[in-house]
């Protein structure tokens, strides 16, 4: 929530002028214009993950629900492609208006999502999905291909703790 509150007092605070730039990112015209075609690819790419996810979208988690463990398309190179989409429209959002406000936000929703995948999401669908989930978050990054994949015997750890 802060994210999303700062993210948008960042953007109007910024376009009306009453919050500094960050220099030099506000000296290079091209920047805005920039951060607007990552911020649209960001959005378009969060619609997509979410769409992708069909039956199985959700906000939070209910610790009683089942949902089928999605790992193909988007899913298939990243676990979590709706928060790394979110997280590339704030940082295009945060180079359309460069400030202090817009880099809050981006650091909120940073530690919000770490927060959520690594304490909520992933011991949900490793306690849900067991096995299929641990060979899965094995071989797929947290966020980007390759990086954050969990050891099989760790995922294992987490499972039974």
């Amino acid at each position: 929530m802060a994210a999303l509150v700062l993210g948008l007092a960042g953007l109007l605070l910024g376009a009306l002028g009453l919050v500094d730039p960050l220099l030099p990112l506000d000296r290079v015209s091209a920047v805005p214009w920039l951060g607007l075609v990552v911020a649209l690819a960001g959005f378009v790419g969060t619609v997509g993950a979410q769409q992708a996810m069909g039956r199985s979208w959700r906000i939070g988690v209910e610790a009683t629900e089942r949902t089928e463990l999605v790992e193909s398309g988007m899913f298939g190179w990243s676990r979590n492609p709706v928060f790394l989409t979110m997280t590339i429209t704030l940082i295009g959002l945060t180079l359309v208006v460069p400030n202090v406000v817009q880099l809050s936000a981006l650091a909120c929703l940073a530690i919000a999502v770490e927060i959520q995948v690594r304490w909520v999401e992933e011991p949900y669908l490793l306690r849900t999905h067991g096995a299929a989930y641990a060979r899965y978050a094995s071989r797929v990054g947290r966020f980007v291909p390759g990086v954050g994949r969990l050891p099989q015997r760790g995922a294992n750890t987490l499972m039974t703790s």
